[in-house]
């Protein structure tokens, strides 16, 4: 009889996993993807993470967060993470190099409704950072083109430098039939001769005349996700039609802490997907 002790067929949620740093892209000075994979076989074929879930992030000795995954699962052999230096755990993760070690469990949450979203047009808008969640979304969308219709990607950042992903922006994604990418900044820069403005209802309503069998997905700083939903609401789509995704405050991944708690939802167990029907129910301080 043999063992094959070595390998899991199932990676569990609430085990971490060590992983290897294979390559960094400094996307902005204080925005880095890490792209990894894991150390054990079988885990990350085993992994099953879905467009739109997270992940938790840790390193020994300092702590964990909850990240989400920038990699569609149909980009095979690795994983990848869109992270923002904005306190110690993500100052010392944008420290690491190629060949450091980091450890993940998950993943975790629900995800975005790529089945329900099959044969529609796609309008993607997003913002700063917030392009990192639905990048995973995007490019499930781009490898299984002939599944969706016309894919517009809407973006916008406050100035060049901080700009995501312009590899995918200005290179890799135009290129793919049917895939309009609209970029532009909030205001002038040397480096811009694109368009300069806030993303705004009439220019959605210029790159999406229609509502007709479209899917809106959204996401980015609080201020702009509740601009776009009401955007969204006067361009005609219906609140269970408009798809955001709430990245707030997850801490434990398992609905437990309480701590992404809002209303009747824990973000990091019914989230952090939602559509807008789902949104307007929770209390006003959202």
């Amino acid at each position: 009889m043999s063992c094959n002790c070595n390998t899991r067929e199932v990676a569990s949620p609430l085990l971490p996993y060590i992983a290897t740093v294979n390559k960094i892209i400094e996307e902005t000075p204080t925005i880095k993807t890490f792209q990894v994979t894991f150390d054990e076989p079988g885990i990350l074929e085993n992994f099953g993470n879905k467009p739109g879930q997270c992940a938790m992030l840790s390193i020994l000795g300092v702590g964990e967060g909850m990240i989400s995954i920038t990699s569609s699962p149909t980009r095979k052999g690795m994983l990848e993470f869109t992270i923002a230096k904005v306190g110690r755990l993500t100052s010392v993760i944008h420290e690491l190099e190629v060949g450091d070690k980091m450890a993940i469990r998950g993943p975790y949450g629900n995800h975005f409704p790529f089945e329900e979203m099959k044969g529609k047009n796609c309008l993607f808008v997003a913002g700063g950072v917030g392009l990192a969640p639905l990048r995973s979304l995007i490019d499930y969308v781009l490898d299984n083109r002939d599944d969706y219709g016309r894919v517009d990607i809407v973006y916008g950042a406050r100035c060049y430098d901080m700009l995501c992903f312009k590899y995918d922006l200005f290179d890799r994604w135009p290129k793919i039939k049917d895939t309009h990418v609209h970029v532009t900044l909030d205001r002038e820069d040397p480096k811009w001769d694109g368009r300069v403005g806030f993303i705004t209802l009439d220019w959605l309503q210029e790159i999406c005349p229609s509502v007709e069998n479209t899917v809106p997905v959204t996401c980015g700083p609080p201020i702009m996700i509740k601009l776009q939903l009401e955007n969204f609401k006067k361009m005609g789509f219906k609140p269970e039609e408009i798809i955001t995704t709430l990245e707030m405050n997850m801490r434990c991944g398992v609905g437990k802490c309480g701590r992404c708690n809002i209303g009747e939802k824990y973000i990091c167990v019914d989230g952090p997907v939602f559509n807008a029907a789902q949104i307007n129910k929770l209390p006003p301080e959202y």
